[in-house]
């Protein structure tokens, strides 16, 4: 199975990332690092899309008090232990929404179409909750999936955690440190992909030339830096073989992942990085869509047992 990745993973059309051609200030100028930048259509891409047929939405389920604390299922026709897309929005920490298209339409029209159920979820942003207090909202999101999954015809056994710019820190937050979600009372999971994070070591991110918003979100506080570092919480095998994308037109995004995948293998752990020659926002609003980007997704989950 992982060789049928390893070969899908040939067939992409892939450049190396940037950083080995720019220097930091000229990628940083053009943007090109920024967690925060606009998907492909802006802000106005909310709204009702058209499900798969015999799908059904159920939205805004309360899995905490806040209000921000609320998630969506998308459950497929007659669901029989349905393997799952748990799926954590982006927005440099600060914005950003469960039921935009950019999140959820192509990739419920792809998963949801063969089967799955896809879970989008909300969580708290800063600055009434911290990326380290963000986490701790996906692990409780996701222990409240996994309590109900039978009775909604999912299989706990099979979860895919799934994140984009910030939320792909968030999902290789928990993937690094099992305590995150031990504390929550969520189970392990099947596997973690992480769509463009230019943040798995922030430590390393705050000490270079970086954007205005890491300092809003990280703050000057080095402590705080390894706290919120996926790569630095690492220390044994991850919860989950992890599938790393990024952007190769991105500086940070690709090497962040690579230093990821170095750590991992040192533990014995599974850590694929995928570069593509997508923007950032591409990297989410693509993913479903026919082509070799999707279907080395794809090869990744089949590589796992997934359909």
């Amino acid at each position: 199975m992982r060789r049928t990745f390893l070969k899908a993973l040939a067939g992409l059309t892939l450049v190396p990332p940037l950083a080995n051609f720019l220097p930091d200030g000229l990628a940083l100028a053009a943007g090109f690092d920024d967690e925060s930048i606009q998907d492909v259509d802006g802000a106005a891409d909310s709204g009702p899309f058209t499900l798969p047929p015999g799908a059904r939405l159920e939205a805004d389920l309360a899995y905490g008090p806040d209000p921000r604390q609320r998630l969506d299922v998308y459950h497929p026709a007659n669901a029989v232990n349905a393997p799952v897309i748990f799926m954590v929005h982006g927005g440099g920490w600060t914005r950003g929404n469960k039921g935009l298209w950019r999140v959820v339409k192509n990739k419920v029209g792809h998963w949801v179409g063969k089967g799955y159920l896809l879970v989008s979820t909300n969580y708290r942003m800063v600055p009434s909750a911290d990326p380290v207090t963000q986490a701790d909202d996906v692990a409780t999101a996701l222990a409240f999936v996994q309590t109900r999954l039978k009775s909604w015809g999912g299989d706990p056994a099979r979860i895919v955690l799934m994140g984009h710019s910030s939320g792909a820190h968030l999902v290789a937050l928990l993937t690094a440190d099992p305590s995150i979600a031990a504390r929550a009372g969520a189970s392990p999971w099947l596997a973690t992909v992480s769509l463009d994070s230019a943040a798995m070591n922030v430590d390393q991110l705050m000490r270079r030339r970086h954007l205005g918003l890491y300092d809003q979100v990280f703050k000057n506080d080095p402590g705080f830096w390894r706290e919120a570092s996926p790569t630095l919480r690492l220390t044994g095998k991850p919860v989950a073989p992890l599938l790393a994308v990024c952007s190769s037109q991105r500086l940070d995004s690709c090497p962040q992942a690579q230093g990821f995948a170095a750590r991992a293998k040192q533990f014995g752990g599974r850590a694929e990085v995928l570069p593509v020659d997508l923007s950032h926002p591409q990297i989410n609003a693509y993913l479903g869509t026919p082509g070799a980007y999707t279907s080395a997704v794809d090869a990744f989950l089949a590589s796992l047992g997934l359909p």
